[in-house]
């Protein structure tokens, strides 16, 4: 493994030739923070604003993966399997498109299994493949502070490094197969389980007098503390559950976790708790909420 967090050297622009596919509330900042260290962009978004909003900056737009005839590297954030398997393989996908030895830097969070597949599409078609999934919110991507979890082509991620460095303040090589995928789901894990546990600790605290504030400080300042506390401390307080990512994202990715789980045989048995802990919590008016809106979710549940 390897972390690399060195300044970038860019490559000069008019001869780094980019694609990005999926600028929305991930992708759009990434991309816009690329563009202003200078490299020359080409976009694909079915959504005109976010199109325009890249424009402005200086970004070209194409109508679809497969018109990114031109650019050697092209980066992609999707919502899903689906999405992705249509901007590699479809009728309009880059594989129809892109040039032999092109790079597709693939983002997003998706399944292992699906990723395989693209791994063997791509190299079917000639087309370099890098695995490169996101930790971090979308407030982080607009700082560039984000995490990148990198495996695939070892010989690409050297290539694409100074750029990913644009958008992310920390970046790890993990191996050549579908380690980074794995190492994503890995995260999400902890990350679920972090606000599913709280809610309830915060529960159990506030039936004995505690008051939320007094809990999170003791909380933030112990051996259990973490970044992602600290972080949603005043949210948690405040109960502020703007979403930096979503109770229905975070079904997405533990629904993603059981079924990787399944096919490899694990037993997850906590997992597949905290997994109908949120679809409850979606259930019941919650979805587009952050997903620490499980600690009020718990607590209508406790004072019922």
């Amino acid at each position: 493994m390897s972390n690399m967090a060195s300044a970038p050297h860019l490559p000069q622009s008019e001869s780094c030739a980019v694609g990005w596919i999926g600028v929305g509330k991930m992708g759009g900042p990434m991309a816009r923070n690329l563009l202003d260290s200078g490299v020359g962009l080409t976009v694909v978004e079915p959504d005109s604003g976010n199109r325009a909003k890249l424009a402005e900056k200086g970004a070209k737009t194409a109508d679809c993966a497969r018109d990114l005839r031109d650019v050697q590297v092209v980066f992609s954030t999707l919502p899903n399997d689906d999405a992705l398997m249509a901007v590699v393989s479809g009728e309009t996908g880059l594989i129809h498109g892109l040039p032999r030895g092109a790079l597709l830097v693939e983002m997003s969070t998706v399944s292992p299994e699906y990723s395989e597949r693209v791994a063997q599409i791509l190299s079917e078609a000639g087309l370099r493949y890098l695995r490169a999934p996101l930790s971090g919110s979308t407030d982080l991507a607009a700082k560039a502070a984000l995490t990148v979890l990198a495996s695939g082509d070892r010989a690409g991620w050297d290539e694409v490094l100074p750029l990913i460095k644009t958008f992310s303040a920390r970046q790890f090589f993990l191996g050549e197969g579908e380690e980074a995928r794995y190492m994503k789901l890995v995260l999400n894990t902890l990350v679920g389980a972090f606000s599913a546990v709280l809610s309830e600790a915060l529960a159990i605290g506030a039936s004995g007098g505690l008051s939320r504030a007094d809990m999170m400080e003791v909380i933030c300042e112990s051996a259990v503390a973490s970044p992602l506390f600290k972080y949603k401390q005043e949210a948690v307080v405040n109960d502020d559950y703007t979403p930096a990512f979503t109770v229905s994202q975070m079904i997405k990715d533990f629904t993603l976790i059981s079924d990787a789980a399944r096919r490899n045989d694990v037993p997850l048995m906590t997992t597949g708790l905290i997994l109908e802990l949120y679809r409850s919590a979606s259930n019941a008016g919650m979805r587009d909420e952050d997903f620490f809106a499980l600690v009020k979710w718990q607590e209508k549940l406790s004072t019922r």
